[in-house]
């Protein structure tokens, strides 16, 4: 088996950005590199095979390595989790039961993720829910975030929901190692986020038996080209399975493989689903 966990890279620390446990600090200023996104109009929205929404929004690295996030969790150096403003989408420490599919379209790399802190800029701000379930803001369209709508639209006067002027339209943060080894990103950018546990169908939830995430791959075997990354402690929803090449994992030896997403399978041996055998049907 030639590794499925990705190895742990050495990444610079730089000044953070965002609002985490603490809730208080501003994030730094950033200037969004997409002229298109100038109204909340032209946010994009879909849905994957299992119904859950897919936004574009804008993302900003989180850092604080040392810091503690709003479940629990020490962040570490290029850790693999993201955080929204809200705390209704956030998982208990090293758990996903709230977790997102985050894709940089500048780099064409995707990371499965769960949410394990809050912000950036509010805490009340669900957006990838309708307006009738919306803890604020229930007067801009779903999916668009309320920082959006104020950096781009002047809502609540620019400011955010603290009364903050607002220097970015962040919708989502992003652990140093969902920054960097995840995306492949250089600085902060358009993303699709995808919330997972919006839609329907069986799940499963990623387990290495480390911190290190695990190699997404785009068929049934480790020969296959690397289309991601899943952090460990992500539910994910499978889609359909396939039998493939044979894993020695973390939870057994297996040659079931399952796809999670577009050109996107993990192996069982790294996949919970309460069972060994196939719990979709088959691709």
């Amino acid at each position: 088996m030639s590794g499925p966990l990705v190895p742990t890279a050495a990444v610079a620390v730089v000044t953070a950005v965002a609002v985490v446990a603490a809730m208080t600090a501003a994030p730094a200023a950033a200037a969004p590199a997409d002229a298109g996104h100038t109204a909340t109009a032209r946010v994009a929205a879909r849905t994957d095979d299992s119904g859950a929404p897919t936004y574009r929004v804008y993302a900003t690295r989180e850092g604080l390595v040392g810091h503690t996030t709003a479940n629990g969790h020490r962040i570490r150096k290029n850790d693999h989790f993201v955080a929204l403003p809200s705390r209704l989408a956030l998982s208990e420490k090293g758990e996903g039961a709230r977790s997102v599919r985050v894709c940089a379209p500048s780099t064409s790399r995707c990371e499965y993720a769960p949410v394990w802190d809050v912000g950036p800029w509010n805490i009340k701000d669900n957006y990838w829910n309708s307006a009738r379930h919306r803890e604020r803001f229930a007067d801009l369209p779903r999916g668009v975030p309320q920082a959006h709508a104020a950096y781009y639209d002047g809502h609540n006067g620019g400011k955010d929901g603290f009364g903050r002027q607002v220097r970015n339209p962040a919708g989502i943060d992003l652990a140093d190692g969902t920054f960097y080894d995840g995306l492949g990103l250089t600085g902060n950018a358009w993303v699709d986020v995808t919330f997972l546990w919006l839609g329907d169908g069986p799940t499963g939830t990623i387990r290495t038996g480390t911190h290190r995430p695990l190699n997404v791959r785009s068929g049934p075997g480790t020969s296959y080209a690397r289309s991601g990354l899943a952090a460990a402690g992500t539910r994910v929803t499978i889609r359909c399975t396939v039998w493939g090449e044979w894993v020695d994992g973390h939870l057994g030896s297996t040659p079931l493989w399952n796809k999670i997403g577009p050109g996107h399978f993990v192996s069982d041996a790294y996949t919970r689903t309460g069972t060994g055998r196939p719990v979709a049907p088959p691709c």
